[in-house]
């Protein structure tokens, strides 16, 4: 994986404005609604800003991901706490390096969750398809899986309004798009500028980062989720407990095995 190496040690930095706590607060209001778990299995975990506050609250996390970058950077993360050694020894987190499309844990767990679009980077049907057959098998009857997607319309707009630019005194970066209409693929560059400090001198490294996703219908990823076997679905809005339309950037998944 050619992605997700260098930018694992930047990641955090570059994020920190993402709305992770709006993330948390959705998937406590779906668990409110739906049945609150014990055992969560989150595919795309990165570098644990949404599992570790699951394990400090108490859930039992597995965090999954496909970077041993990002695993290794959430571990990290987890283990600089006194409460996350302590939790880390009892075992309520797990980390594991999966491809999301072949999950697998020794046993079925209350809820899977998916968030910041992970599911946008798999490039084709049949990788969702496969997502959602084993997030189905992954799950206790009953259970919840909670994700969310970019809607096409958002990477139409990222295409009109690119390029984007960060300037921070510790990191930068120039981020340029080439969208694939009729896929509704595409492509993110981003020449990143890092500080690291040499030798007493502070120089900046420059790498560079190529990122692919692509956005499927709504109504096309509802159906597969029936096929799947899920009995009910519900798609929202931004974070939003409202339907979601075409005005949509962000969709937010339920479904209900």
């Amino acid at each position: 994986m050619s992605s997700y190496r260098k930018f694992a040690y930047v990641y955090d930095e570059l994020m920190e404005d993402m709305p992770y706590p709006e993330w948390l607060r959705f998937a406590r209001k779906a668990w409110e609604k739906h049945g609150m778990p014990h055992s969560v299995a989150e595919l795309g975990c990165g570098t644990g800003a949404i599992t570790i506050p699951l394990v400090n609250s108490g859930f039992e996390v597995t965090g999954i991901d496909l970077s041993s970058d990002m695993l290794a950077v959430a571990r990290s993360k987890m283990e600089a706490t006194s409460q996350g050694r302590r939790l880390f020894r009892e075992g309520s987190v797990r980390w594991l390096q999966q491809d999301m499309r072949d999950w697998r844990l020794p046993e079925p767990v209350d809820t899977v969750i998916s968030f910041c679009d992970c599911l946008n980077y798999l490039l084709e049907e049949e990788d969702i398809a496969r997502v959602f057959r084993r997030t189905y098998d992954g799950l206790k009857p009953g259970g919840t899986f909670l994700f969310d997607v970019h809607h096409p319309n958002t990477f139409r707009r990222y295409d009109e309004e690119q390029p984007f630019v960060l300037d921070e005194r510790s990191i930068s970066y120039i981020w340029t798009c080439e969208l694939d209409v009729q896929r509704c693929e595409i492509e993110h560059r981003l020449s990143i500028f890092a500080r690291a400090e040499t030798e007493g001198r502070n120089l900046y490294e420059r790498f560079e980062e190529v990122h692919v996703q692509r956005a499927y219908d709504p109504e096309w990823m509802r159906t597969e989720l029936v096929k799947a076997g899920f009995r009910e679905v519900r798609v929202y809005a931004d974070f939003e407990w409202v339907e979601a339309g075409d005005d949509a950037s962000r969709l937010f998944y339920v479904a209900i095995k």
